[in-house]
């Protein structure tokens, strides 16, 4: 079996483009039977989705169309269960109920995870199954949170490591060890010696 993810993606049509813009040599070592990757996250894939606050997650509607909408949540909210599961604590929104909608009929789910501070990002594909037993999301709600109303449980069916040519770098206050927070404090403080002096 070859790469899991090249098995899913790699379309005819992607296979076709790839071969128009002269990619499709590099990418047939990932289709080799040689290659038995891309199914099963190591501790590699389990530590980016264990430090994420939030995710990209894409849904397909009974028309066919795509839906992505963030989740998120403390570092940690999405927990990697086993090698080939993942979940998270499904809060509740502005109430749309699209991927939700969109899960009851296509189980598949598509899953972004950047870490933009080191550039890196991660792509999932999988399978869905939405629960609302109380012992699964009582594991997955996290303490300092509002109550879940359901959980996302995924069957990991393939990931791949993205290049991190066009990341932006982005970080977090906790990222930047709480310089914003610190410049916010100065300018106040700039800001009530100005009124002082006035």
């Amino acid at each position: 079996m070859s790469n899991a993810y090249a098995n899913i993606a790699f379309t005819p049509a992607v296979r076709a483009e790839q071969a128009r813009h002269g990619s499709a040599d590099i990418y047939a070592r990932v289709l080799s039977d040689e290659r038995q990757d891309g199914a099963h996250l190591t501790e590699r894939e389990a530590d980016i989705l264990r430090a994420r606050d939030g995710i990209f997650q894409a849904t397909v509607s009974e028309s066919g169309w795509p839906y992505v909408q963030f989740r998120g949540g403390t570092p940690g909210f999405l927990k990697v269960i086993d090698p080939q599961t993942v979940a998270y604590a499904d809060y509740r929104g502005n109430r749309q109920y699209i991927s939700a909608g969109n899960l009851q009929d296509n189980d598949r789910v598509s899953i972004l995870a950047i870490d933009f501070a080191q550039r890196r990002r991660l792509k999932l594909l999988g399978h869905a199954r939405i629960t609302e037993d109380p012992k699964v999301i009582a594991y997955l709600n996290t303490t300092d949170g509002p109550i879940a109303e359901r959980a996302i449980v995924i069957r990991v069916a393939a990931f791949d490591w993205n290049c991190p040519q066009h990341i932006p770098v982005r970080r977090t206050d906790a990222e930047h060890g709480g310089e914003i927070d610190r410049l916010r404090t100065r300018i106040a403080e700039l800001e009530q010696m100005r009124f002082a002096c006035t």
